[in-house]
């Protein structure tokens, strides 16, 4: 069943989901369907997804630490996060999408594959483009996020996050089928912001 659209925060700055502020996605919601189709994502995933929107809810912030601490011990991807005058990390930019990014996980739980959330997956994807990179937050910071990261990223992403699917007492095969949510999720919507990336008519 399809839930509630998210409805966009005034408390996080450049979190514009279902807003007018994000173009319209230059795939259609058919296309979407047919990628979906190619991961195996299923309707049983999308509820597994949900109920792993209650577990994960209260560690938002203890997550978000683990994965900004891994991003902060690799200096390779912390230079994303740096200013062009001094080459250091801007604290306040790394402040900004760690807002951005503690909703996406509550985002992603909420499993809603509707118009709202394709065009925000594209809208994503440009801000890390340098079509869009740095914009959202008004910084002068590396203008392009390469693409080789963002697949390579998949694993630690969701490798980290499985002990916390553990964390509400569900059987371990539970906590498995809420993990294969979230990796098909997390590929589904790393394909979609490849988009920028890809030469027109390729995608």
């Amino acid at each position: 069943m399809s839930q509630p659209a998210t409805v966009p925060s005034p408390g996080i700055p450049g979190y514009t989901y279902g807003t007018a502020a994000v173009p319209r996605a230059p795939i259609t919601l058919e296309e979407l369907e047919l990628v979906k189709k190619t991961l195996l994502f299923s309707e049983e995933d999308a509820h597994w997804l949900r109920v792993s929107r209650d577990v994960l809810a209260p560690h938002v912030e203890e997550l978000l630490d683990v994965w900004y601490g891994f991003v902060g011990s690799h200096p390779h991807l912390l230079h994303y996060f740096t200013r062009l005058s001094d080459g250091r990390p801007d604290t306040g930019y790394l402040e900004a999408v760690r807002k951005r990014f503690g909703q996406w996980v509550l985002d992603t739980a909420a499993a809603n594959y509707d118009q709202a959330w394709l065009d925000y997956q594209i809208e994503i994807g440009r801000r890390h483009h340098r079509s869009g990179k740095n914009r959202t937050d008004g910084v002068a910071s590396v203008e392009h996020v390469h693409y080789r990261y963002l697949p390579a990223l998949i694993y630690p992403i969701v490798a980290t996050l499985k002990p916390f699917l553990a964390r509400k007492g569900h059987s371990a095969e539970e906590v498995e089928k809420m993990w294969e949510a979230w990796l098909k999720s997390v590929i589904l919507q790393i394909t979609l912001w490849s988009y920028p990336y890809v030469r027109e008519g390729d995608f």
